[in-house]
């Protein structure tokens, strides 16, 4: 497990540096108001990716215990065309999302489904490797695709952003289509006689907790970009979202570890081995964010003004250290999520997300127009927390866990030593 782990840490994290160096070059190329507008295009596709969810999301992992690969894949993809339509009305309807890009937000949330449904597929069906690769793929063509378009074609608008995300995930689909094809190509017979209908309304009901879970979690951290806008502008997204994505970055550690977490618990039915596999990733998972945060803590104002982005991106160093807190709290969460999520408990995983969506929403009707942007992002670490104390409280009662649990010992430092000398096993 720890071998898959660090596969995944080490992949996620080399697109987390070609990430940072692209959120540089939109800064340089693009200003900040070009960053805000593809932070809001970002923000709407995350969202709409919600939606996708109820037939395309974490819940293919759980239900490839279920049914075959093969019988999973044509619902997944039909539903990223659907799903995004539906999505898409709605939110244009509710005037969220930008002018002249509806288009071009449904044609990457449909590309962004059907790639995140198939790494699904390939996670759930062992293929790390594959799994890997696509998000490689994903994150890191990206960065090469924008360079060219910024400073070989000379096209520095938010439009060549719009077309290298076409062509990354274009190449990421195909990609992952390539090395789910074995899976696709065999099936469980003892699996496949369950009527189509009984098996859509399973997973319906299923994802619907899913999506819920997910739309109030990512509306947690993201829901502010369009308050923002409305009070301040796209220059202030654009600074919000610049201080956001060098915070989130330690995300990769968490979300990395969730996923195996995620894979491993939902293929055994041993509570005492989930509350194990849970309890130990939690240790890792919170040293290793607390460690992070506090390293770009230490980063002064001056490197980011004067050297990484421009002077008009001042007061970035307050957004980082008003949403450290919250990176922390809710990293350490997404263990917990999964392990609901992995062990057919998604409703308390919906339930917390729920918690922290309330407290976002009043936290931020005080703090945001009194504290401007610093207020908001604070507001984001306290609904975070509200999440985790919610998480650690379930899980604690669930499991029988005491406070002695959920600190790291003697046992998990030699479970980490032994690991890393048979990094094979």
């Amino acid at each position: 497990m720890l071998k898959d782990i660090l596969g995944v840490v080490g992949t996620r994290y080399l697109i987390a540096i070609l990430n940072f160096a692209l959120v540089l070059i939109n800064a340089k190329a693009l200003g900040i108001e070009g960053v805000g507008m593809i932070g809001l295009i970002i923000a709407c596709i995350s969202i709409i990716l919600i939606v996708n969810g109820v037939f395309s999301g974490n819940m293919l992992v759980y239900f490839l215990s279920r049914y075959p690969a093969r019988r999973l894949f044509p619902v997944a993809s039909v539903w990223a065309f659907v799903g995004s339509g539906a999505a898409c009305g709605v939110m244009y309807g509710l005037g969220i999302i930008p002018e002249n890009y509806l288009a071009d937000i449904y044609g990457l949330s449909v590309l962004n489904a059907l790639v995140t449904g198939n790494m699904r597929l390939l996670l759930g069906c062992g293929r790390i490797k594959g799994f890997n690769l696509t998000y490689l793929l994903q994150g890191g063509l990206l960065f090469f695709f924008v360079l060219y378009f910024y400073y070989i074609a000379g096209r520095r608008e938010v439009e060549a952003y719009i077309w290298s995300a076409y062509l990354t995930n274009g190449a990421a689909f195909l990609a992952s289509i390539a090395w789910l094809l074995p899976d696709l190509l065999k099936g469980k017979p003892e699996s496949t006689g369950k009527p189509l209908s009984a098996m859509l309304k399973e997973m319906f009901a299923y994802g619907l907790w899913g999506v819920a879970d997910n739309m109030a979690e990512t509306c947690t951290t993201r829901l502010n970009y369009f308050f923002i806008e409305r009070l301040a502008g796209l220059g202030s997204v654009g600074l919000f979202d610049a201080g956001t994505k060098i915070s989130e970055s330690v995300w990769h550690i968490s979300r990395s570890i969730a996923f195996i977490e995620y894979s491993r618990i939902a293929q055994t039915a041993d509570r005492a081995e989930q509350k194990r596999i849970t309890l130990r990733l939690f240790k890792f998972t919170a040293l290793a964010l607390t460690a992070t945060m506090a390293a770009i803590l230490l980063i002064p104002e001056r490197i980011y003004t004067g050297y990484l982005f421009s002077p008009e991106f001042a007061g970035i160093r307050n957004v980082i250290g008003a949403l450290s807190c919250g990176i922390i709290a809710l990293g350490c969460h997404s263990i917990f999520s999964h392990y609901f999520i992995g062990s057919g408990k998604i409703k308390y995983s919906t339930a917390a997300s729920c918690i922290g969506l309330a407290t976002l929403l009043i936290a931020g009707y005080y703090l945001t127009p009194a504290y401007g942007i610093t207020g908001s992002a604070a507001s984001v670490s306290i609904a975070s927390v509200a999440m985790l104390l919610f998480s650690l409280c379930v899980f604690a009662r669930q499991t029988k866990s005491t406070l002695a649990d959920f600190l790291p010992d003697r046992n998990d430092y030699l479970y980490l030593k032994e690991k890393c000398k048979k990094p094979s096993k």
